[in-house]
């Protein structure tokens, strides 16, 4: 079984590198030098700080959409070309072609988190450009695993994506919404309550993203090994959750 994942994993990343991939990961890193450039002409105080905090919000908002269109529109063209029946018609196990792809998928994450990791390091502490691209790299794998289980949900790209950057945009901005939701009351009616406990709800289940790949890691060097491996549990755990949701989705499938 370990044989075939490899393969299938092998043959995704062949896919994605086919598909010239790695040309919008060069194009968005030359973007970055440029706008980075253009900012540090414009500003009049703090010139490094701005210029490396807008830089690293670009570069990690254009890895995580880069690489949820990849996986949705990868997965549903090759639902749609017959692929997936294709390919389970050998003697293949679900779980390995869903554990390949995903294989694949975490592999692809790299490339550009090491790329623009690199990027930040020219103008950040290589010790925080090394926590900050190894978190991007954790980031990346839980917005792949959900994606891939939007995919196996939904089977369309619109609805897929649109479930994606919906999650990842609330799990950005889950513990803002919390913290306003606790804030004193004037009115303390049933509806506010509701709304409080259906934002604290979210915020247990959901990852908090906005603790990932924090820009104030770059900007003040704040960023140590025990934030990192904080992030590596949570990321661990997340991972297991969505890659067993995806196992239990397409083994229940009548493909």
């Amino acid at each position: 079984m370990f044989k075939q994942i490899r393969t299938i994993a092998r043959y995704t990343l062949l896919e994605a590198l086919r598909n010239r991939l790695s040309w919008l990961f060069a194009v968005v890193l030359l973007a970055g030098i440029a706008v980075s450039g253009f900012l540090n002409e414009m500003a009049l105080t703090e010139k490094l700080e701005i210029q490396l905090a807008l830089l690293a919000a670009l570069l990690r908002f254009s890895a995580v959409f880069l690489l949820a269109t990849f996986v949705v529109t990868s997965m549903v063209r090759e639902f749609n070309d017959k692929g997936l029946q294709l390919v389970l018609a050998l003697p293949l196990p679900r779980g390995a072609y869903l554990f390949g792809k995903l294989s694949g998928f975490a592999m692809l994450a790299v490339m550009p988190a090491l790329l623009f990791g690199l990027l930040t390091a020219l103008l950040a502490s290589p010790v925080q450009s090394v926590l900050w691209t190894l978190s991007l790299i954790i980031e990346c794998w839980i917005v792949i695993a959900f994606s891939v289980l939007c995919v196996l949900t939904f089977n369309q790209v619109m609805p897929a994506l649109s479930a994606v950057m919906g999650f990842y945009v609330l799990a950005r901005s889950i513990s803002t919404l919390q913290m306003i939701g606790h804030q004193p009351l004037v009115d303390n009616t049933l509806s506010q309550r509701l709304i409080t406990f259906m934002v604290d709800s979210l915020s247990a289940v959901l990852p908090h993203l906005d603790n990932f790949t924090r820009t104030d890691w770059l900007v003040y060097n704040t960023g140590d090994g025990h934030a990192l491996a904080v992030l590596a549990t949570q990321g661990a755990i997340y991972l297991a959750l969505l890659s067993g949701a995806a196992l239990f989705d397409i083994y229940r499938k009548n493909i």
